[in-house]
């Protein structure tokens, strides 16, 4: 993983301090025109080139979970008060990001085939050098997803612990088959009605909702009910606010990295959560949910938090996932106290 300038903090912050700013309806991203990517796609079974990876996916792969959801899309990164960040983010949808991360991807396969298996020259990524700074929002469309590592804090004579997931190929457009910190999705808001896309403009707000799918397996939260969350009333919403308020459910967040292949930027956040907080909070935590199962069985679910489990883990991981699992370790004082 890459992180570009000032993109880490320097040792995890509250979530609170990461201040949110809304750019409005920034511009539309501006796809590099002189750059051909006709070859890139894949072709139908009718031999016709696929407009974008979207719809080849969704014919050939058919992951349970594929929807162009609005997004919020990056487009500044300062730093903030208290040592935290300041973000700054417009529109954008899921598809035209993942579309432009496979192009990239299949770029570099294509290169890397023809030159024999070898590290390919950048003029022979045409797609990658137009991106040009990869660091820079203006000139790669970045729309970061949120990954929280969940830690249970032990009682006494207990250590910490926390959650893995394995991602179901068959459910999910990417990622299928890593091993990956739970909860984690895309920074969306859970309709594109404009008093949602406002009202959920919030990073704890989306953690919430991720816990809701992925942890007790409720339906996803997409705006198709009959009215907006109600954050303050509905569950499980509620009971996350009171514990947060308690200070028995805290969050941090840990800055931004990229992933270097698809260029594709994510958010790493850590919470950590009371042992009795989290055994009643989630006391019907699922086995399976809709993108995958949780790794283990029975109590088997809670990995100790410990180098050593990390590095037996080290093979299945995400690259996203390894390194927040690294940082968490190295901050473990900050994060856990004491």
């Amino acid at each position: 993983m890459l992180a570009g300038p000032g993109w880490l903090v320097e040792r995890p912050v509250e979530l609170d301090l990461v201040e949110l700013e809304w750019a409005g309806d920034s511009p539309c991203y501006a796809f590099p025109a002189q750059v051909d990517v006709t070859g890139l796609l894949p072709l139908s079974d009718q031999g016709v080139r696929y407009r974008d990876y979207s719809r080849a996916v969704r014919d050939l792969v058919r992951p349970r979970l594929l929807e162009n959801r609005l997004s919020y899309r990056l487009t500044g990164v300062a730093a903030g008060r208290g040592g935290g960040l300041r973000l700054r983010f417009g529109r954008t949808t899921f598809f035209e990001g993942f579309n432009l991360r496979q192009l990239l991807a299949h770029e570099f396969k294509r290169a890397w085939l023809v030159s024999g298996r070898a590290t390919p020259r950048i003029a022979d990524l045409p797609l990658r050098q137009a991106v040009g700074d990869p660091f820079d929002p203006e000139r790669l469309l970045m729309s970061p997803g949120i990954t929280t590592l969940t830690i249970r804090r032990g009682g006494i004579g207990e250590g910490a612990s926390f959650v893995l997931h394995e991602r179901d190929g068959g459910k999910v457009a990417d990622g299928g088959g890593l091993c990956h910190p739970m909860p984690a999705g895309e920074f969306q808001p859970s309709s594109s009605a404009p008093e949602d896309v406002e009202r959920d403009f919030s990073l704890w707000r989306n953690i919430m909702r991720e816990y809701s799918e992925e942890f007790l397996g409720n339906p996803e939260h997409d705006g198709g009910g009959p009215r907006s969350i109600d954050y303050a009333h509905d569950e499980p919403f509620a009971r996350f606010e009171a514990a947060r308020g308690r200070g028995s459910f805290r969050v941090w967040h840990c800055g931004l990295v990229i992933e270097p292949l698809e260029l594709n930027v994510q958010q790493l956040t850590v919470a950590v959560i009371d042992a009795p907080e989290y055994d009643e909070l989630f006391e019907g935590v699922v086995a399976v949910n809709d993108e995958g199962w949780i790794v283990g069985q029975g109590d088997a679910r809670h990995i100790p938090f410990t180098p050593d489990a990390i590095d037996r883990l080290e093979p299945r991981l995400s690259a996203g996932g390894l390194i927040l699992l690294r940082l968490a370790w190295r901050h473990r004082r900050v994060i856990l106290g004491g």
